[in-house]
C-alpha cells in the first residue's frame, strides 16, 4: 500500500490522502449469455501525478522523493490529482487507449481557469499478489500541453472490462492500431 505523506511549501500543507493506495470494484452488467461480473482492484499513484521532472531552475524546497526518485512537486498537477479518485472509480464507462509502451489511457476533459482542457491520465493494469484481484497503478496523469501533445499513440479503444478480464486470466491484450 502506497501511503503519500503530506508536502509543505511556504506554510501551506498539502495533503496528498487522495492519492493513497485504495480498492474499487467494477460491476461489468449482464450481457446477452455473459452474466455480470464484479472486479476487484487495487489502485496506486506514482508521484508523477503530482510532480515534474527535475530542473536546474527548481526551488530545492519543492523537492518531493519515494524509495526510487525525487521529483519537483507541481502545484497545478497536485490540483488535477484531485480528480483522479474519481475519474479512477467511473473508468468503467470510459473508453482505455493504449500507449506505445504496452500500457494504457484515459483523456477526461477538466475546466481549468474557465477553459476545458484534456487530462491524461496513464496506468498500467497487472494481476495483483491477491488471487482474483486486479492492480491499477496510475503512473502518471497531467494536462495535455504542447510538452505533451505528441506523446499520444492513437490506436483503437478498448474497454477497462476487457483488460481487466484479459490481465486476471492471463491473456494477452492485443494493441490494434
Amino acid at each position: 500500500m502506497i501511503v503519500w505523506e503530506a508536502f509543505e511549501y511556504q506554510g501551506i500543507t498539502y495533503d496528498l490522502s487522495h492519492l493513497h493506495s485504495s480498492r474499487v470494484k467494477y460491476i461489468q452488467p449482464r450481457k446477452a449469455a455473459n452474466p455480470e461480473r464484479t472486479y476487484k482492484v487495487e489502485v496506486h499513484y506514482s508521484l508523477h501525478c503530482f510532480s515534474k521532472a527535475l530542473t536546474p531552475s527548481a526551488d530545492p524546497l519543492l523537492n518531493y522523493s519515494d524509495a526510487r526518485e525525487t521529483r519537483t512537486f507541481d502545484i497545478e498537477r497536485y490540483e488535477s490529482s484531485k480528480r483522479l479518485p474519481q475519474i479512477i472509480q467511473g473508468m468503467n464507462s470510459k473508453w482505455c487507449m493504449h500507449t506505445r509502451h504496452g500500457k494504457f489511457f484515459v483523456v477526461e476533459p477538466i475546466i481549468l481557469n474557465n477553459v476545458q482542457e484534456n487530462y491524461d491520465v496513464f496506468f498500467n493494469v497487472t494481476r495483483s499478489t491477491t488471487k482474483g484481484v486486479a492492480s491499477i497503478f496510475v503512473q502518471s496523469a497531467y494536462v495535455r500541453d504542447s510538452m505533451h501533445s505528441n506523446r499520444l499513440f492513437l490506436t483503437k479503444k478498448i474497454s477497462l472490462y476487457v483488460i481487466l478480464n484479459n490481465k486476471l486470466i492471463g491473456k494477452p491484450i492485443r494493441v490494434q492500431h
